[in-house]
């Protein structure tokens, strides 16, 4: 099925599997054990709760560690991809943008990308939220994770 065209309103992806059903059901397990051993106090229901907190810690770790990598490659992207866009005086001050700010000019078209990157560097654009919000001419990331 093809993607939906994306906006501010609808870039954010949701995987079905990891969001509705493998997180739902590590939540739930929790309190399954924790009842548990409410009811059968023993040492073993005791490590089926700490089993249990171990699972949903590492799947909420595993979605974490893949967005940070992948806001490393995304920073990479856009500081290379504003060196060949934008001019000459604030190409040298693109190392001045912060994590966040490049992320939300990912998805600013290469019309828009330098004079929102300006807008940033002038402090009138803080956060990822702020820059998208600005975006006129959306360019869709769908390789994101």
């Amino acid at each position: 099925m093809p993607e939906q065209v994306q906006s501010f309103k609808r870039h954010r992806r949701y995987r079905p599997l990891v969001h509705f059903f493998i997180t739902p059901v590590l939540i739930l397990n929790v309190f399954v054990e924790a009842a548990r051993l409410y009811k059968y106090q023993t040492i073993y229901h005791v490590w089926m709760v700490i089993v249990a907190i171990a699972l949903a810690t590492f799947a909420f770790m595993a979605r974490i560690m893949a967005l940070a990598a992948q806001d490393r490659v995304i920073r990479l992207e856009e500081r290379l991809r504003l060196a060949s866009l934008m001019p000459e005086p604030l190409r040298a001050r693109i190392e001045e943008l912060t994590p966040s700010q490049l992320v939300g000019l990912r998805f600013a078209s290469d019309e828009e990308a330098p004079a929102l990157a300006e807008r940033c560097l002038n402090g009138e654009l803080r956060k990822a939220d702020d820059v998208k919000r600005e975006i006129r001419n959306w360019r869709a990331d769908n390789l994101r994770v």
